[in-house]
């Protein structure tokens, strides 16, 4: 659990102010699009005192910090003014300096029709229909009978435009909306005043909907957890909330029942649905010792489970922290999109300022209908559609990519996913099982259970595979441990450790090579196990061979359809492995993959330099000897299983530990960037033909808004089409090899 937080009061929470010592976290209603989140970072970021602004449009979480006494007051009121709620004002939460904070818990998401733009909208379309009934009983009162909704709007957007004016953004759509508003009521057209405001509160109504919609994919990962466990109690099991399991708590889960935590197997057997986090659609068998994972569905048998990570560091809380984070990061596409537009509104003023002045004054063109057309031409500019055409898509796309079990950390990952040309894979763990097993005992000086003991004492508390293999070996034999000090690993050679005064090495035919020389090996049989597809480990003694390790790893069942799906989507695959090469051409053969084998951990990096010269190249792994590689790969992606340096240094992460969801992720990508091209054309397309309209009289104010939130809905509903992508496909679709769309 994240601790530290405390609740203050009012006077408390001054004193801290006072000090500049100070983190707040205000959860911030009704943001529709990414904009919203820049107007109110715009707007803080120009108070005095405040410091390190950030919100997140899609958590709805806003941070910063208080470098000088500044009244909360103030800064909650600057926020209200936008047109924002805060919600949860009594939990907000302020965190010492040196301490670790948290996300303030969010509330039960409100129905739309109870909003406060739900409310406006309705008003302000009473109004309407009432002003046109007037009209339409009343002709004489058609003038006057809509002025009171157009008013009604103004006076709600316009209060708002002039504080985002202040505030430091003054070309918002407010702004412009205003403006039309406004100027349609001077000239006389109320009607088209009204229908305005009304379109606007329409679409600002439908834009809050579709985002919370988008927000779905969040808050569906948090729902997998169970708000209540069963904690075993002596012989009682009694019902505590899930947020409150305390690590070593043996928690029981009944069949049917989701796993409350994450954890290990204590008691019971059982197959667990874990694809609602991993992706993996065939259950997971289950016995003492098996780990399992908060979310998981447990299915035949109880299971009584030691809790191992507390409720705010799970698997589920980690992934949606890092798809959060992964949300809030700007893609390049999205950088170029901000940039773009940031020119674009002044530009599309400067043509609706021209397009009033110009043809009245050089063509003494009618003043009435060039206003109007300069106008519409104000409600076209503004670039909402446009900015959220890109951060929807790719918010889409990652919340869709971890309800598939494929954990994309940053926008520009999920970008770059879709261009690369050739995946360098590991072997161990990644292309196989990962599960080795010791097949052969060729002992040259000592007695094979002496040579498995010495092995086993060298690579006891190692978590590489060949090492739990040899070590599951002589457990299985009956062989004690002997004393072993100074145990260290050399990354790609071998293992060393002192024993009985002796130091001992498990390592390569390689390393052994360099220490003892070529005509001390029995190079022979070492040949013939490695033809044989096994991996083969020397056992030295003071730099001199005591035997011969044989240990033989199969391919991942999925691994022969995960390469073949990445064929049939252009890709090139290519395996790097330490191993040698006639071990690593044996799994190659199988697989049908380019082999570079014999390589050491700066190898690997040489080749994926080599890799990436001539085209974009991901890395896949999930060993410590992998660090390097997914570092310097345009995208590094790591195996859900693997160790916790591959997990943090890569760029994505399979959380189903499956071969074929690399071709997940590159099709997830390619679909994405397809979504985000059609959103640039309809936002930039239904602009451009309304431009054209308007300069030719064809387009009405009302058509000109319905441009603008029209557009900006129909991206958003675009994207979340990502969401909706059916979570029944885990492996590679062999006939199509794409992310379809519904």
């Amino acid at each position: 659990m994240f601790t530290g937080s405390t609740m203050l009061d009012e006077a408390h929470i001054g004193q801290v102010e006072a000090e500049g010592k100070s983190t707040l976290r205000y959860k911030v209603a009704g943001m529709d699009c990414p904009s919203c989140a820049t107007k109110i970072e715009t707007a803080l970021g120009r108070l005095p005192g405040v410091a390190d602004v950030s919100l997140s449009y899609h958590s709805q979480v806003l941070k910063l910090r208080l470098t000088s006494a500044t009244p909360r007051e103030r800064l909650e009121g600057t926020i209200r003014s936008l047109g924002f709620g805060i919600e949860d004002m009594d939990r907000i939460r302020v965190v010492a300096e040196g301490e670790t904070d948290t996300d303030v818990p969010a509330p039960a998401t409100q129905p739309w029709w109870k909003t406060p733009k739900a409310r406006l909208t309705g008003l302000i379309g009473l109004l309407v229909a009432v002003g046109f009934l007037v009209s339409w009983f009343a002709p004489a009162l058609e003038d006057y009978a809509l002025v009171p909704a157009a008013l009604v709007g103004l006076a709600v957007f316009g209060r708002r435009a002039l504080a985002l004016a202040r505030v430091g953004s003054p070309f918002s759509i407010e702004m412009l909306m205003s403006i039309a508003t406004a100027g349609a009521l001077i000239i006389g057209e109320t009607a088209e005043a009204s229908i305005v405001v009304l379109l606007f509160a329409v679409g600002e109504l439908l834009e809050g909907v579709a985002a919370g919609s988008a927000r779905s994919g969040i808050e569906a990962l948090a729902a997998l957890v169970p708000r209540t466990a069963l904690v075993i109690d002596g012989e009682v099991a009694r019902e505590v909330p899930a947020s409150r399991l305390e690590i070593g708590q043996v928690v029981l889960v009944r069949p049917g029942d989701r796993v409350p935590a994450d954890g290990k197997v204590v008691d019971g057997e059982s197959d667990v649905d874990e694809s609602p986090v991993t992706g993996e659609s065939v259950p997971v068998p289950k016995q003492v010792g098996s780990a399992v994972i908060a979310g998981g569905i447990n299915a035949t048998g109880a299971l009584r489970v030691r809790v191992t990570r507390a409720a705010a560091d799970n698997t589920i809380a980690r992934i949606i922290h890092l798809v959060e984070e992964a949300q809030a990061s700007k893609s390049p596409t999205a950088r170029f999109i901000e940039r773009f537009s940031a020119r674009y509104t002044p530009f599309v003023i400067l043509v609706g300022v021209l397009t009033v002045l110009v043809p009245p004054l050089a063509f003494g063109a009618d003043w009435h209908t060039w206003i109007y057309r300069g106008l519409a031409l104000l409600l076209i500019g503004c670039p909402c559609a446009l900015v959220l055409s890109t951060p929807a898509a790719i918010t889409s796309g990652i919340a869709a990519g971890a309800r598939r079990g494929l954990l994309i950390k940053d926008g520009a990952a999920l970008e770059t996913i879709g261009r690369v040309r050739a995946i360098a894979f590991d072997k161990t763990g990644t292309l196989t099982q990962g599960r080795p097993q010791v097949t052969d005992l060729v002992s040259l000086t000592e007695n094979e259970r002496s040579l498995l003991g010495m092995a086993a004492a060298v690579e006891n508390g190692s978590s590489h595979p060949i090492a739990r293999a040899i070590l599951d070996r002589a457990a299985g034999d009956g062989i004690p441990l002997r004393p072993a000090r100074g145990q260290k690993a050399l990354p790609g050679r071998a293992a060393q450790a002192v024993i009985v005064g002796k130091l001992v090495e498990v390592g390569s035919p390689r390393h052994a090579l360099e220490r003892c020389g070529l005509e001390n090996l029995p190079a022979d049989r070492i040949a013939a196990l490695e033809d044989e597809g096994k991996t083969v480990v020397v056992v030295l003694a003071d730099a001199q061979p005591l035997g011969l390790i044989a240990l033989r790893d199969e391919p991942r069942p999925d691994a022969l359809l995960g390469i073949a799906a990445l064929r049939k989507l252009g890709v090139r695959s290519v395996m790097l492995t330490g191993d040698n090469a006639r071990t690593g051409q044996a799994i190659g053969r199988k697989l049908g993959i380019e082999v570079k084998a014999d390589l050491l951990p700066e190898d690997k990096l040489s080749e994926i330099t080599v890799l990436k010269a001539e085209a974009p190249v991901a890395m896949v792994g999930d060993g410590i000897n992998d660090g390097p590689a997914l570092a310097a790969a345009d995208v590094g992606i790591a195996m859900g299983g693997g160790t916790d340096v591959a997990l943090e240094t890569a760029d994505a992460a399979l959380m189903g530990n499956r071969v074929g969801g690399v071709a997940d992720l590159i099709a997830l990508s390619r679909t994405t960037m397809t979504n985000i091209h059609q959103n640039v054309a309809v936002a930039l397309g239904l602009k451009a033909v309304f431009l054209v309209t308007t300069l030719v009289g064809v387009t009405d104010l009302w058509l000109a808004i319905l441009a603008d939130t029209g557009a900006t809905v129909l991206v958003t509903l675009n994207a979340l089409r990502l969401l909706r992508r059916s979570s029944a496909q885990h492996q590679p679709d062999m006939k199509g090899c794409e992310f379809q769309l519904p």
